[in-house]
């Protein structure tokens, strides 16, 4: 069995996730499209202080990029939209999978609700169906309550489930405003789609997960698409039998680690020490790199906690801090805020990991990193407010 340092193992997930240091001229779509299926999918959040979730998680990974290339890549039917682990953006050839195997399906039991309300839900199919493609503020509003993301119209529910049931897709966003349509005239070929099985969609589920992880414990599996730990615990156990997956033994665990045989030789090579290292970036509170707690505190040692969800008197960091990645470690955390009409690129707050030394190398680096992201976001005037090495400010700054 393939030995592995947790060295090698932080150094391959980095790798598997897109994260490793490999310069590449401006990225177009068919780069922006392989990194999205390198990863599975992309968590999509409104916040925008820098730029909203799934663009930044593919910045991350590619650099300089034109950010309407993500929504024609969805307008064009390559990805879709659908509940993996939250709300995301998938490449659309997973899409038979999503429909069965998905744990919203479980969750918020679609065809009951819709069992539930037929008269809305055939207001809002008949609507689309007649009317053409709707977005949730084409339906007059059917009471005076108050609602909000936690406590949707029923209008909003009903397009929420039709999604979920396969009836309705999101044809594209319109100034971040879901466009929902039938889905025989999103995605035409769905209808020549074979039936898969909900545990073969499990299956593929888990190989994705370890695919795109590249070492994984059995407990870190079930959290990437949210699964119930007894599906991904049965999944893991038949995809081992089948010769599907690869166990290794890692430096400190007491249970072997999993591989995907795809990446047999560049494991055999992080075990001789050729281990993949890090671009030096900026990762989004919704990157998949750090979006289990749990994983990312274990092997990287880095607690990290997403605090916009706290009152401002408990936040430790931020309201939107962004985990800095550098040699195959997450070295700190920044509080940023794109003033775009002033072209500032604010930093209100950096904080570094103890023990992390501000040697030549790391400070060129992050600067570089810094105007980087700041020009991508046409902010390209960098300022830092506060550090916890002072010095930093001034040679950041610009």
């Amino acid at each position: 069995m393939i030995r592995l340092s947790l060295d090698a193992v932080r150094g391959l997930m980095i790798e598997a996730q897109g994260l490793n240091y490999n310069p590449q001229p401006p990225a177009g779509k068919d780069e922006i499209l392989a990194a999205i299926r390198q990863i599975h999918m992309l968590q999509i959040d409104s916040i925008n202080v820098v730029a909203r979730a799934p663009y930044f998680v593919l910045w991350s990974r590619l650099g300089d990029y034109k950010p309407e290339w993500l929504d024609e890549l969805l307008a064009e039917g390559a990805l879709f939209e659908f509940w993996t682990h939250a709300m995301c953006l998938v490449p659309i050839e997973d899409y038979a999978l999503c429909l069965v195997g998905s744990r919203v399906i479980d969750w918020q039991k679609p065809q009951k609700w819709i069992a539930e309300h037929p008269e809305v839900t055939e207001l809002v199919m008949n609507r689309i169906r007649d009317g053409g493609e709707a977005r949730i503020s084409d339906f007059e509003r059917s009471d005076d309550l108050k609602h909000d993301w936690t406590n949707p119209r029923d209008e909003q529910r009903a397009l929420d489930m039709l999604v979920h049931t396969g009836d309705l897709m999101v044809r594209r966003r319109d100034k971040f405003q879901r466009v929902f349509d039938l889905r025989e005239r999103v995605f035409p070929a769905s209808a020549k789609l074979p039936a898969v099985s909900r545990s073969d969609a499990h299956d593929q589920f888990v190989l994705n997960t370890v695919k795109t992880l590249g070492v994984v414990k059995a407990d870190w599996i079930s959290s990437y698409y949210r699964l119930k730990t007894a599906d991904a615990s049965a999944a893991l156990k038949r995809l081992i039998k089948q010769d599907r997956l690869l166990p290794v033994a890692v430096e400190g665990w007491t249970a072997p680690g999993y591989i995907h045989p795809d990446h047999l030789r560049r494991v055999e090579a992080a075990a001789a020490n050729h281990i993949p290292r890090s671009a030096t970036t900026l990762l989004s509170p919704f990157d998949p790199l750090i979006r289990d707690e749990g994983r990312i505190r274990e092997l990287f040692g880095f607690d990290y906690t997403i605090e916009f969800y706290f009152p401002a008197s408990k936040r430790k960091y931020g309201y939107y801090s962004l985990p800095i990645l550098h040699n195959n470690r997450l070295i700190g955390r920044l509080d940023p805020k794109a003033q775009r009409k002033e072209g500032i690129f604010e930093v209100k707050a950096l904080h570094l990991e103890p023990g992390v030394e501000t040697d030549d190398a790391l400070v060129t680096q992050l600067r570089q990193t810094l105007r980087a992201c700041a020009l991508w976001h046409q902010t390209p005037q960098v300022v830092i407010r506060a550090a916890s090495d002072p010095d930093l400010i001034d040679l950041l700054s610009d």
